[in-house]
């Protein structure tokens, strides 16, 4: 069987007339009468719910007008079942925050992780390419070595705080006509360890953490590049009250190459030739990673860009086996200066090409020269 809901006017004791304070402080009484810390009465619970569903429809002025024309059913457009939204009613302490603005401590202080650091290290083309160890400096918060992180020193005695007489917590009691509150909050004086130092540590004067600067030997696996990080866990800053260590980032930083370029796992070697080279073919060696060189035959009529490939030669992957490639991109230049003789015998050679025109309509290699040469 449906159950027909009631009129929220009704529900809240109010006038349909009831102005927005009006609601909320008929809401505010049900809701201390009818709440389940309070009133264990059976129908509570419900009752309190549906106080709560009157004061979301009645507090809200767009809700409200479309309850006023349409009744129940003119809310079916709108996200209900959140009556208590800004009224966190998990117990009385809640009740007093929402009105009253308290707050609820909580005895002692919660461990808490360390900061996390960051250093940048920079390396060759060639460490990043294959690996290498590096030692590096980094500052970060430790616990101090003599007291251990007590922040007392040692062999003395923790005193009982006068404030909270112990208990870490500080209570005050606050009345009104809803009743009697007690507002419970940590201690300001011992931080709601319920103990105060009587004797802080020499070394840390107190704090139970020094700051240093640390050497560290890192490991930095093959294939890295410029702006690969690594997580080192547990070398950041001591944590707080207990807390674990912070971790340490290392962003690499990798200096250029005189030689190679490189996209991703591949090397890029720019080979310059001259146009007879080009045209008539030749043998080169071409410097690889590893320092060494490695045969290259150039075939007669090699275009400018055309790319040779050695495969197996580039960077190592990062993760698992292999390599990239090594990629030499043909760059066929033409001298910016001539002598007499050469100019004479070039523009022989290029007539005896005639014109050469691409298909795209773009003049050819000794076309170029022809028209630079006038």
């Amino acid at each position: 069987m449906r159950t027909t809901k009631r009129d929220y006017y009704e529900v809240l004791g109010v006038p349909r007339n009831a102005t927005t304070e009006q609601v909320k402080r008929a809401f505010r009484k049900l809701a201390m009468q009818y709440h389940p810390d309070r009133n264990k009465e059976d129908g509570a619970e419900a009752r309190f719910k549906e106080i709560g569903e009157a004061y979301e429809v009645l507090a809200d002025p767009e809700k409200r007008a479309a309850y006023d024309r349409f009744g129940h059913a003119g809310l079916q457009g709108f996200d209900m079942g959140r009556p208590f939204e800004g009224f966190d009613f998990g117990g009385f302490g809640d009740i007093f925050e929402a009105f009253f603005g308290g707050t609820m401590g909580r005895r002692g202080r919660e461990a808490q992780r360390g900061h996390d650091r960051k250093v940048a290290v920079e390396i060759d083309f060639e460490e990043a390419a294959f690996g290498c160890e590096k030692e590096i400096e980094v500052g970060r918060t430790e616990l101090c070595d003599r007291c251990g992180g007590s922040a007392s020193e040692p062999g003395s005695q923790l005193a009982r705080c006068a404030a909270c007489n112990g208990t870490g917590e500080v209570r005050r009691v606050h009345r009104s006509f809803f009743g009697q509150f007690v507002n419970i909050a940590a201690c300001s004086q011992c931080q709601g360890e319920g103990r105060i130092i009587t004797r802080p540590c020499r070394d840390c004067k107190g704090a139970g953490r020094q700051r240093r600067r640390r050497k560290l030997l890192v490991k930095i696996p093959s294939g890295v590049d410029e702006g690969s990080q690594m997580r080192l866990s547990g070398e950041g800053d001591a944590g707080f009250n207990g807390g674990p260590t912070g971790n340490l980032y290392v962003v690499i930083k990798v200096r250029p190459h005189p030689c190679f370029q490189r996209d991703e796992y591949d090397l890029i070697y720019p080979l310059e030739l001259n146009f007879s080279q080009a045209a008539l073919g030749c043998e080169v060696r071409v410097p690889t990673l590893e320092g060494k060189t490695e045969a290259l035959r150039v075939p007669p009529g090699t275009q400018n860009s055309q790319v040779f490939v050695f495969k197996g030669k580039g960077v190592p992957h990062v993760r698992g086996s292999g390599r990239g490639d090594l990629l030499v991109h043909a760059n066929v230049v033409v001298p910016s200066a001539l002598s007499d003789e050469q100019r004479r015998l070039l523009l022989e050679l290029a007539d005896t090409f005639g014109t050469q025109v691409s298909p795209d309509g773009e003049k050819g290699f000794l076309g170029k020269i022809k028209d630079a040469l006038g």
